[in-house]
């Protein structure tokens, strides 16, 4: 597979476009990594790209869906000269004559995933006029994907994101600004200590005090040349404009970072959230995510989330949204509760204490958010005319195991960042009797007419990756219960894994094709030899040069050799799994 040859035939293909086309359609088909964004100026989300694997293969997207949030109705927008598909690509929209929406950078994956093209590209819809337009200016990011792009003023801002090419990879934490009425790109390079390059992070700005809030992320570093550390972030920083001085002539706005303390009961470390600014007020929701942690054997265990979380961006408080659901007949409002911890066991579970003095500085914290919530002009209509259902049966917290060859670590705490609450998560979110969407990360989330949406996300199920395509709404003003727009439907999935379901059994008839043939006289009938895979390609190992150093050479082949082997035998592989499977591969080669 050529990869730049696969786009070019995509966009060739597009070109042959000649009109716009709407037209009603049922929902997207299951996706992750795509964008979602409300319509500045109609009832509407826009979501566009995104990808799916479906275990042997990765499709990548380029469509356009418009999602009309009162006639809850789906249309599909088929537009000329349309962007080439990409995942992971950050998307956002203006009020500017009338409607844009900005599209940045991204990635494109081959359907074997052999190969990554990462884009650096900028493109602009036209909303009123549906019409797509590249917009070429020098200076913008180098080619990424995960990173994190807002809306400020009168400009885009991105922030973060990698670059990873197989052999190699690359984390960011530059900063660049767009400037939308000159169409021109700068860098900019803000005082003070800035966080440590990451992708995936929460990218969340406050126009009120004219500061934008980055949280999280994750990001991994070489430690040796086989071995990899992944660090899950979990500090906060706020970049914003220094005020300029009155003897200044330099009319440059200048920027720094500033970190964050964090305070209220704070959610556990975890990559892969989501959040969104509800406006106005100076507050986020913040959804799921998933946690790696490294078992005995040295795999990764995946444990995900499904909780909401508000943030006040004012004062970097965190509070666990507790929804009120139907109120109880002679219910009582239960305490909220801190999870004390002790030096002397490291932070283990202790015992469960009320805190007076924490209630009270809550209750004073509910009684501003009160206040500030009266003062929000929140259109309800949008949810309340949406026909939903809800549904009765309670979704579980999923934690599915995971695999890969690096390390997880959580970043170190810094000065500022104040001590870290645990939260027991049977206390957080819903009680038995309300619905509550099941456990993910990277779900998308968008906030339009009072009303949070939530579309889609991933999780892992043992080896299986299973991508969503579901849809909730949260009225945010009332905070009452999840609305089910579209359900979660197993049957949309479709994973292509016809092997047994045995680990060790694949394991074991993966490791056939490693041994001699021809020796052994009880070999069955059941041999084939198109089955075998041998490596008499395999790049020359260097005198002296030991399996380590080799296979990170040469690990592109044998990755190849792996999927190869993998593909041969009817079954998939995630890609947690496939460099380590390639990596013994090759050790197992070299011992022949």
């Amino acid at each position: 597979e050529d990869i730049e040859k696969l786009i070019a035939e995509f966009q060739e293909k597009d070109r042959a476009k000649l009109q716009v086309i709407e037209e009603k359609t049922s929902p997207p088909s299951p996706r992750c990594n795509m964008s979602l964004v409300p319509h500045p100026e109609k009832e509407e989300l826009l979501m566009f790209g995104g990808e799916y694997f479906t275990g042997n293969k990765m499709y990548v997207y380029n469509d356009l869906f418009s999602y009309q949030t009162r006639k809850n109705e789906w249309t599909k927008v088929s537009v000329p000269n349309s962007p080439p598909p990409r995942s992971a690509h950050q998307a956002v929209c203006v009020a500017h004559q009338g409607g844009q929406m900005w599209v940045f950078g991204g990635e494109f994956s081959s359907h074997s995933q052999n190969q990554f093209y990462h884009y650096k590209d900028l493109w602009l819809l036209h909303l009123r006029d549906k019409k797509w337009e590249q917009v070429k200016s020098a200076g913008g990011p180098s080619a990424r994907s995960g990173h994190r792009m807002v809306a400020f003023k009168k400009q885009l801002i991105v922030f973060g994101g990698f670059h990873d090419n197989v052999r190699d990879y690359k984390y960011f934490n530059d900063v660049y600004s767009f400037d939308l009425e000159t169409y021109t790109w700068a860098a900019l390079v803000p005082s003070g200590a800035a966080p440590a390059p990451r992708s995936g992070c929460v990218l969340l700005p406050v126009l009120e005090t004219s500061k934008i809030i980055v949280y999280g992320g994750y990001s991994k570093e070489k430690l040796k040349r086989d071995v990899d550390k992944g660090t899950t972030h979990t500090d906060m920083f706020a970049l914003m404009q220094e005020k300029k001085r009155e003897e200044s002539s330099d009319a440059t706005p200048k920027w720094k970072w500033q970190p964050i303390k964090q305070t209220g009961l704070r959610p556990s470390p975890r990559s892969g959230m989501s959040g969104t600014v509800v406006a106005p007020g100076n507050r986020a929701f913040l959804f799921g995510g998933v946690f790696d942690q490294e078992d005995d054997d040295e795999d990764l265990e995946g444990n995900f989330f499904s909780e909401l979380w508000s943030l006040d961006l004012s004062k970097g408080k965190w509070f666990p949204v507790d929804l009120k659901g139907k109120k109880q007949p002679g219910g009582e409002r239960k305490k909220r509760r801190k999870l004390k911890k002790t030096e002397a066991d490291g932070g283990a579970e202790g015992e469960m204490e009320v805190d007076d003095d924490d209630k009270e500085e809550e209750d004073d914290d509910d009684e501003g958010e009160g206040e500030e919530d009266e003062g929000m002009e929140l259109a309800q209509e949008g949810v309340e005319n949406l026909d939903l259902s809800e549904a009765s049966n309670v979704a579980e917290n999923v934690a599915a195991p995971s695999d890969d060859i690096f390390r997880v670590t959580v970043a170190p705490q810094t000065a500022n960042s104040g001590p870290v609450d645990s939260v027991n998560p049977e206390n957080v979110g819903t009680t038995q009797e309300m619905f509550w969407p099941s456990a993910r990360m990277n779900t998308a989330l968008a906030f339009r007419d009072g009303a949070l949406f939530m579309y889609g996300g991933v999780f892992e199920d043992g080896d299986k990756q299973v991508t969503l395509a579901d849809l909730y709404a949260l009225d945010i003003h009332k905070l009452e219960s999840w609305s089910v727009i579209i359900g979660e439907d197993r049957k949309l999935q479709e994973w292509q894994d016809p092997g047994s379901s045995d680990e060790e059994g694949a394991k074991a008839s993966r490791k056939r094709h490693l041994e001699d043939d021809g020796d052994d006289e009880d070999d069955d009938e059941d041999s084939d030899e198109s089955m075998e895979i041998t490596f008499d390609d395999a790049p020359s190992r260097l005198d002296g040069e030991d399996i380590s150093d080799y296979f990170t050479r040469t690990q592109a082949y044998w990755i190849g050799k792996a999927r190869e082997i993998y593909e041969e035998e009817g079954e998939t592989i995630s890609e947690r799994r496939l460099l380590r499977f390639a990596k013994e591969v090759c050790e197992e080669a070299c011992d022949r």
